[in-house]
């Protein structure tokens, strides 16, 4: 198996058994390197130092016991290096960084000098600026389920500041929200040389923001801001709760704004779904055009394979493509996963690419796979069959009915995806993960008393499903 096939398998375990947010947040960024079967070393590289002491002090356990169980080893050591080619320290050896204390000060409440001394350092908007070149217009399949989003990226960037500012793409992961944002910055880049663009992970965003609190330099962070032409910021939902750095960012959207710079989002959700999130800012996300990418169809899915196949230069047969197409899948991002552990199986087995074969490696997946889906768009399909908004299943409020729909919600989340109970939790804005551990127990035991219970479920669920392929 390449490192590739062997980085993306573990993707699959770390998701099962830490949730999928734990992937998006820390491990999509960090890829496999080198494995060293003689010395049992694996080399992984960091985006970034703060990503690398993170997944250092949180999750070290958790890629040895992964790692291990997949290469089919007693014993691993794992060492990091960034993308500037600095080795990290073994795994276990850590340093005075903590990135958790650094986090919490963020959300505001905490003295800046209490962040950690190794924070890491601000750097300016256009030395972050890196975007990805094969992602463009001429390489994303449009579908039914994208196509406005897509025309929408595509005059925005055509039309600068002038049509759909802001503009907000959404969706669930893996659809390709980041896609149309490099897309459109790769376009600008092209046709306009002296256009400032800049990509920024809100996560990145919320970093460099922390850092220049504890620098004294937050003035200076927003100016670095001030000179750009395009800002796309990507996964926007990640300042959430984060009252400092959404004061920040508000300022920042003004300043650029005003001056008829074009901004674009990326996101999870609507507007509207996110909580913790103040009522000017999201005001300022509702302002312009709300464009969402939803589950492509059978035939787009098609087209996808197609389209992947050709710029890895080889071949797919139309039966072949149909089957992976024809799989259970949540994403762009995993039925592509599906096309590489299918090819690379091929190419190590030295057969031919056909049904059987893919049959054969895909099975074990889909036999064990939960459909990993939003959680934000679980929540508006039990919302619209109990006639409630996200926000009001979300919101405090206990009365009888609303708390047997948040249930249910909760029940839907646990069977249809890979979150765990915590991460249910804080969606809902539940501090004890016990809570929705109770919610689960009295949906099953409802459904098992009560067969006209069990039926309504099966309609939401079956209601959520088509919504996912564009059939509301």
């Amino acid at each position: 198996m390449t490192t590739e096939t062997i980085w993306q398998e573990f993707l699959h375990i770390v998701r099962a058994e830490a949730g999928s947010r734990v992937v998006d947040t820390w491990f999509k960024a960090v890829r496999m390197v080198q494995l060293d079967r003689t010395t049992r070393v694996v080399y992984l590289e960091a985006p970034n130092a703060f990503v690398r002491q993170w997944i250092t002090t949180h999750y070290v356990d958790l890629v040895k016991a992964g790692l291990k169980r997949l290469l089919n080893e007693s014993d691993l050591s794992i060492i990091f290096t960034d993308q500037q080619g600095e080795r990290a320290q073994k795994e276990m050896v850590t340093s005075h960084f903590q990135p958790a204390k650094l986090l919490r000060d963020q959300l505001g409440g905490t003295s800046s000098a209490s962040v950690a001394s190794t924070a890491v350092v601000p750097r300016s908007p256009r030395q972050r600026s890196v975007l990805v070149a094969h992602y463009r217009f001429d390489s994303f399949v449009v579908g039914p389920s994208n196509a406005l989003a897509f025309s929408a990226a595509q005059a925005a960037a055509e039309n600068i500041g002038r049509l759909y500012n802001p503009l907000f793409i959404y969706g669930v992961s893996g659809l390709g929200k980041t896609h149309l944002l490099h897309a459109i910055g790769n376009f600008v880049r092209e046709n306009h040389k002296r256009i400032s663009v800049l990509y920024q992970p809100a996560d990145r965003f919320v970093q460099d923001f922390v850092a220049s609190i504890r620098m004294n330099k937050v003035l200076e962070f927003e100016a670095r801001y001030r000179d750009l032409d395009v800002l796309l910021v990507d996964d926007i939902q990640f300042i959430s709760k984060k009252e400092q750095t959404q004061e920040a960012f508000f300022r920042i959207f003004n300043m650029l704004h005003q001056a008829g710079k074009q901004i674009v989002f990326s996101c999870d959700s609507m507007p509207c779904d996110i909580i913790g999130l103040a009522e000017r800012v999201r005001s300022r996300l509702e302002g312009g055009l709300i464009a969402d990418i939803q589950m492509p169809t059978l035939e787009t899915k098609i087209a996808i394979l197609h389209k992947k196949a050709e710029a890895s230069n080889y071949v797919l047969d139309d039966d072949v493509s149909y089957y992976i197409a024809s799989c259970e899948c949540s994403s762009i991002r995993e039925l592509e996963g599906m096309l590489i552990r299918v090819v690379a199986n091929a190419s190590l087995s030295k057969q031919p690419v056909s049904v059987g074969l893919a049959r054969k490696v895909l099975a074990q997946t889909q036999e064990q796979k939960k459909e990993s889906v939003g959680l934000s768009g679980i929540a508006r399909s039990v919302g619209r069959h109990f006639s409630y908004t996200v926000k009001d299943l979300r919101s405090e409020r206990r009365n009888k009915d609303i708390a047997h729909a948040r249930h249910v919600a909760m029940f839907l989340m646990k069977k249809l995806t890979d979150s765990s109970l915590r991460e249910i939790g804080s969606f809902f804005d539940r501090k004890d993960h016990t809570t929705v551990l109770s919610a689960i127990e009295k949906v099953e035991r409802l459904s098992k008393k009560n067969r006209a219970f069990s039926k309504e479920l099966k309609i939401i669920e079956h209601e959520f499903r088509k919504s996912l392929h564009g059939n509301p």
